[in-house]
């Protein structure tokens, strides 16, 4: 640990808790996330409200490949000079700034919000200035944690995990009906993998986070998520003995 706590602040995009983007500042500030395409500028003035001159951020995080999560990360770089950091799994995704495609719905409202034209533009293409492979220190950034590969949700998914002991866990868990029940723990809406979705998850939970911040929703109870990852490991093992638990084919990866 360092002199300094570490502390995470929410950047919400959209609604309250709708989309959110993170401030994690320790010895110096990081942003995990970069929201929809054209929210730049929303998320520089959050920062700023938070007492953070934007110009001091050390890296910008991107949790994984979806337009709500690396849709503006572009323009952020420009605005902030800091460097981008996204797993190389993801990365033909942030070079194209298109996602993968077909979205795979978890639910009904994935089955929905598939059809929504937003989810189909595309995003201004970047190239990572650090290609993730790994798990990954922030140290240098000013930051005590650890970047860590979270697959599942798309191929190229990670978390970050402080060692006081809070995991900013993009979309590897949401709250229920995108955040508009925001402590009550629930699948987002597309899922790649969910199997490996959900193993990831355990994985984390394992190593007894505080509290989870995630990209759609309040924060979430660690013992709540425990309890929901266990009803759903039997909800996806059920699907897996009738055939019906899918995911992306590997060749769709690419």
């Amino acid at each position: 640990m360092g002199e300094r706590k570490t502390k995470v602040v929410a950047v919400p995009v959209a609604g309250s808790h709708h989309i959110n983007t993170y401030l994690v500042i320790g010895r110096r500030p990081i942003l995990v996330d970069a929201g929809i395409p054209g929210s730049a500028r929303r998320i520089h003035e959050g920062i700023t409200r938070h007492g953070v001159d934007p110009a001091d951020l050390a890296l910008i995080v991107l949790t994984h490949a979806h337009l709500d999560h690396f849709g503006a990360a572009a323009e952020l770089r420009r605005l902030t000079g800091a460097p981008v950091a996204g797993h190389a799994a993801d990365a033909a995704q942030y070079r194209s700034g298109r996602v993968r495609k077909p979205y795979l719905p978890t639910g009904p409202m994935g089955r929905l919000m598939a059809r929504a034209r937003a989810l189909h533009v595309r995003a201004e293409p970047l190239e990572p200035d650090i290609l993730l492979d790994g798990p990954a220190s922030l140290g240098e950034f000013g930051v005590d944690g650890r970047i860590m590969p979270t697959p599942g949700h798309t191929a190229g998914s990670v978390s970050v995990l402080t060692d006081a002991g809070d995991l900013v866990a993009g979309d590897l868990i949401a709250g229920s009906f995108m955040g508009l029940l925001p402590r009550r723990p629930a699948n987002p809406p597309f899922h790649d993998d969910p199997a490996g979705n959900l193993a990831s998850l355990r994985a984390m939970l394992a190593l007894r986070p505080r509290t989870l911040h995630v990209g759609h929703g309040g924060p979430l109870d660690p013992g709540r998520a425990a309890g929901w990852a266990a009803r759903e490991q039997r909800r996806l093992d059920r699907l897996a003995r009738r055939g019906r638990l899918t995911r992306r084919p590997a060749e769709l990866d690419a």
